[in-house]
């Protein structure tokens, strides 16, 4: 199979054409919803569900981007000390064959819990490299040593699935204090305008809301190899393979840690025209041994480019999981857009299907109410009970056993609002968020929970979305912050949380204030 890779990978990079630089820029709601404005512009073709974006000097978003970052800003005038705090990098290497910079990345936080009062806290010491060789070649990496102490609902998920959400390996073993490290690398390769390769250890995000029920950037990153190419210009096709983890399955004496699954995408973006735009996305987890222990590895029909057909599944006879679905998009105004998505989970083998599902339907946009950089988003998310499970455990839809779409699992309705606003330096972000699931009493499987096995301690009989155990959970958030360098997102955050989550058994409620300095591009979700 690494030949395999190998020669793919040669036989792209030999058909080398040279354009302008790329520019790698880490995933982050909060920073890309400042792109609206060009992103989402109807005088615009940008394929814009695929994330993160490789943003090249050609690309319509580039001066806004530009803008965002200071990267024009000539700071030879100032000194070291101003210049690394306020306008640029830490190192910063510019020549006309390469280009390389680093930063250190703070991200200290202090607060305090009210409900059951605590003292809340973050101390991270992370950094990040990057940069270019020649116009077609692009390197990005991040890394973070946490130590933390979280709100009482978060280290009760914590110490549950014992992951940092969407991070990594909790250290601790179940401690107050939480311990955890977590890397990200690409290297990556243009040939041409047309087409990248990325390899390394990163998250992909398919979708144009803040959820995503097809793949999202919320489980911990992962080993993959990205192969995208624009055909003709309004067609984009996006191939990925990974190589994830199953903290929770079933374990043999060949093994010395967790189980291993594969993981293959494809997704096709179309835009119609320059307002309308539909993708097809297609996903199948494999495992890449049973539970004997027999190995079988990465079949070759895992890189069939062609969508929903069987010789996409593995040639051996082995538990696969299949899931496609659609993205699409509409500009129904200058500076607002409608998309959505559906996702069909065929889970065909445990004979537990009804119908497996999931959507999402949501609007967003710029200048609201015609105040410059005033930005929202409101959408509504919804997964059937079951849905992203399989009779094998090994191949549900969860990295680390946390999901690959919406936090929530499944069996679930969600509304989400978001509003942004940024005037100088000052950034102010409120977000509110209500759903409505069922939880699972007395050990019984009622579809939350993706990472359990379909087929076992069902219910007498399946109902609808929200059976279980009645929980409603309300959600709001608001943060200000003043920016200090933007080069690295450096800035000063007072942000207030409350939280309550309410069945007929508990009533928990948070409610918490915190102050920081942070920096990095990285989501980091408590909002579940």
């Amino acid at each position: 199979m690494k030949k395999v890779f190998t020669c793919i990978l040669l036989l792209i990079l030999f058909a080398c054409a040279s354009h302008a630089q790329l520019m790698y820029q880490p995933y982050s709601y909060q920073f890309y919803q400042k792109l609206d404005n060009s992103v989402y512009s109807p005088s615009t073709n940008l394929h814009t569900s695929v994330k993160p974006f490789l943003i090249a000097d050609s690309s319509a978003i580039r001066p806004l981007y530009d803008s965002l970052l200071m990267l024009n800003v000539d700071t030879r005038s100032k000194s070291w000390l101003n210049h690394v705090l306020f306008t640029g990098h830490l190192v910063d290497v510019k020549s006309k064959d390469y280009t390389f910079y680093m930063d250190y990345l703070p991200d200290l936080q202090i607060g305090r819990e009210f409900s059951e009062p605590k003292t809340v806290w973050l101390n991270t010491r992370g950094y990040q490299v990057g940069g270019t060789i020649g116009d077609n070649f692009f390197f990005y990496s991040s890394g973070y040593e946490n130590q933390g102490r979280f709100a009482n609902y978060e280290n009760d998920y914590i110490n549950n699935v014992h992951m940092i959400p969407g991070e990594a390996y909790d250290k601790s073993f179940g401690k107050p204090t939480k311990d955890w490290s977590s890397v990200t690398a690409l290297i990556g390769y243009s040939p041409s305008k047309a087409i990248t390769i990325a390899l390394g250890e990163d998250k992909t995000f398919i979708g144009d809301g803040y959820r995503s029920v097809l793949l999202s950037d919320y489980a911990a990153a992962y080993p993959l190899l990205r192969f995208t190419a624009n055909l003709g210009g309004n067609v984009q096709y996006m191939a990925m393979w990974a190589y994830m983890e199953d903290p929770n399955a079933t374990q043999f004496n060949s093994f010395s840690n967790n189980r291993r699954k594969w993981g293959a995408f494809h997704y096709i973006d179309w835009n119609i025209t320059n307002r309308a735009s539909i993708g097809f996305f297609n996903a199948l987890i494999a495992e890449e041994a049973n539970d004997q222990g027999q190995y079988h590895g990465f079949d070759v029909n895992y890189i069939n480019p062609v969508f929903f057909v069987s010789s996409l599944g593995p040639a051996k006879p082995a538990p696969d999981h299949t899931l496609f679905g659609f993205n699409g998009k509409y500009k129904v105004l200058n500076k607002t857009t409608i998309y959505g998505q559906f996702l069909f989970d065929q889970a065909s083998s445990s004979g537990n299907n009804n119908g497996r599902s999931a959507w999402q339907l949501g609007f967003r946009g710029s200048d609201l109410f015609k105040v410059s950089k005033l930005n929202y988003l409101f959408e509504y998310n919804t997964s059937k009970p079951y849905t992203y499970s399989n009779q094998y455990p090994i191949v549900n839809y969860a990295q680390l056993g946390e999901p690959l779409a919406d936090p929530l699992g499944a069996n679930f309705k969600e509304f989400v609002g978001i509003l942004n606003y940024s005037i100088g330096k000052f950034d102010l972000q409120g977000q509110v968020n209500y759903a409505k699931y069922g939880l699972n009493p007395a050990n019984v499987n009622y579809g939350k929970d993706i990472t359990l096995a379909d087929n076992i301690n069902l219910p007498p009989s399946v109902g609808s979305t929200g059976q279980g155990l009645a929980t409603s959970l309300k959600y709001a958030e608001g943060t200000v912050s003043y920016l200090l360098n933007p080069k690295y997102n450096l800035r000063i955050e007072v942000g207030g949380l409350l939280r309550q989550e309410t069945n007929s058994v508990t009533d928990t409620k948070t409610a918490m204030i915190t102050l920081g300095l942070r920096s990095t591009f990285r989501n980091l979700y408590h909002d579940f």
